[in-house]
C-alpha cells in the first residue's frame, strides 16, 4: 500500500529551525521526483521545494530560497526538508508529494507553527 508519512512539525520561535521528514513506502521511491508543499489557513497550497529522483537537482520557491534545504536518502526511502531562519509566514501544514503520469499522491501533512 502506497504511503507518505510526514513528521517533524511543531511550534518554533521566529529564527528557529525544524527538519521535516517524509517516509515513503509502497512504491519505488528512487524513481520519482519528490516535492514539499505547504498550505496556510485561507491560502492555496503552494510548492515549496522539489528534488530529482537521485537528488542531483533541487528547486525552491523564492520565499524559502537560502533558508530551506530539500534532500533525500533513497536507501531510507525518506525525503527531508531542513527549515532554517523560520518566519511567522512559514506557518502552514506541510505536505510531502509525488506524482505519476496518472495521479498525485499526498501525505497527511505535518503542522509547522512559527510564533513567539
Amino acid at each position: 500500500q502506497l504511503q507518505l508519512v510526514e513528521s517533524g512539525g511543531g511550534l518554533v520561535q521566529p529564527g528557529g529551525s525544524l527538519r521535516l521528514s517524509c517516509l515513503a513506502s509502497g512504491f519505488t521511491f528512487s524513481n520519482y521526483f519528490m516535492n514539499w508543499y505547504r498550505q496556510a489557513p485561507g491560502k492555496e497550497r503552494e510548492l515549496v521545494a522539489s528534488i530529482s529522483n537521485l537528488g542531483s537537482s533541487t528547486n525552491y520557491a523564492d520565499s524559502v530560497k537560502a533558508r530551506f534545504t530539500i534532500s533525500r536518502d533513497n536507501a531510507k526511502n525518506t525525503v527531508y526538508l531542513q527549515m532554517n531562519s523560520l518566519k511567522p509566514e512559514d506557518t502552514a501544514v506541510y505536505y510531502c508529494n509525488f506524482r505519476t503520469r496518472y495521479s498525485d499522491y499526498w501525505g497527511q501533512g505535518t503542522q509547522v507553527t512559527v510564533s513567539s
